[in-house]
């Protein structure tokens, strides 16, 4: 269930944060074709990462110069697609992909993402995408020669950043290759701030305004009186927290007799839609329909004929003693990440279905 008044109250309160971002939601993150439409209508721009999430923005109000195209793994014929559509802003990182653009593209405006230290979040990028600053700075002097726009410099500080600074190396970066370019006479206007934004699950992070503050003062540190245009590609902070799944317990049962814990079954796991649960790296606050009782330690599985289908085993979770085949349990903050990831079909369960609240 994802409750759309909730998508709206956090787009707003980053909107809040950083007024003078635009705003570019990672359709990634929950691409429920409501979310998409009520954003639009908000205003708020589109990061995507294919020409199906193109096709579903376009077909939900948004503006082809509202869309940016930041995946930059992909392939010459998409680009080609997104290109007759009207998308004009691309982002890359790999010689490769600026020569298709320049080809299938003409004189689209592009950014040059670079590789980042993502410290301080849950899931960090490693090094798939982006490159080098002064890789960048080669390719966008490319981008220029090749009939392309070079709009500025992309990163993402990883997702689920948990410190408000950790975009600032990144923006020192970026800066540095505004001014390297700038001093050539080439004038980069714009900075993408990635995602990143946090959301509150069992542990809550610092409020939105204190990564607005944050960036904000990075950015006048680093770029001083020449301020660029700055996008920002939030997720997950914008839909986890209007989501909750209804699972069911299956089963509850002992490993042996000396075993304080139990384990608890749920009718959803890793393929169907909790996949942020590798590594327990996303925690989920739990409800169940026998709240108030008391309590005792579990570990959490999935129903999957599959070993690694083990939700929470080192994660303190603690729950009802009289918890029973049959009953549900509530996992809040689940909008972001659930349904986008859940299977086509393991083992024979079906996908995560998705329905709003309005």
């Amino acid at each position: 269930m994802i409750d759309l008044p909730t998508v709206r109250d956090r787009f707003t309160a980053i909107r809040s944060a950083l007024p003078r971002a635009g705003i570019f939601y990672a359709v990634k993150a929950n691409p429920t074709p409501e979310v998409v439409e009520l954003l639009a209508a908000e205003g708020c721009s589109f990061d995507v990462a294919s020409p199906a999430e193109i096709d579903l923005c376009l077909a939900r109000g948004a503006a082809p110069e509202t869309i940016s195209y930041s995946n930059p793994i992909k392939k010459a014929r998409d680009i080609a697609y997104a290109y007759g559509r009207g998308v004009r802003l691309f982002v890359s990182d790999s010689e490769q992909d600026v020569l298709a653009l320049a080809e299938h593209a003409p004189g689209a405006s592009v950014m040059l993402r670079i590789l980042v230290n993502s410290k301080g979040s849950t899931y960090p990028f490693g090094k798939k995408f982006g490159c080098s600053p002064e890789m960048a700075t080669d390719l966008l002097r490319l981008a220029s020669e090749s009939g392309l726009v070079p709009l500025g410099v992309a990163f993402h500080a990883g997702s689920q950043q948990l410190d408000p600074g950790g975009w600032d190396a990144a923006i020192a970066d970026a800066a540095l290759v505004t001014a390297k370019l700038r001093a050539e006479g080439l004038s980069l206007t714009t900075v993408n701030l990635g995602g990143g934004l946090p959301a509150g699950y069992l542990e809550q992070p610092p409020p939105l305004s204190v990564y607005g503050a944050a960036i904000t003062a990075s950015i006048e540190r680093h770029f001083g009186d020449l301020k660029p245009h700055v996008m920002i590609e939030p997720g997950r902070a914008i839909v986890a927290e209007s989501g909750v799944i209804r699972s069911e317990v299956v089963l509850v049962a002992r490993k042996s007799y000396s075993d304080e814990r139990r384990w608890v079954f749920l009718d959803i796991g890793r393929y169907g839609g909790l996949a942020e649960t590798e590594g327990e790296a996303i925690a989920y606050p739990l409800r169940t329909s026998r709240d108030g009782g008391p309590v005792g330690p579990v570990v959490i599985a999935g129903p999957t004929c599959d070993a690694d289908d083990v939700l929470y085993q080192n994660t303190c979770y603690q729950l009802p003693l009289e918890l029973r085949a049959g009953d549900h349990v509530d996992l809040l903050g689940a909008g972001a990440y659930t349904a986008s990831y859940s299977s086509v079909a393991f083992n024979g369960f079906p996908p995560l279905a998705t329905h709003c609240v309005r």
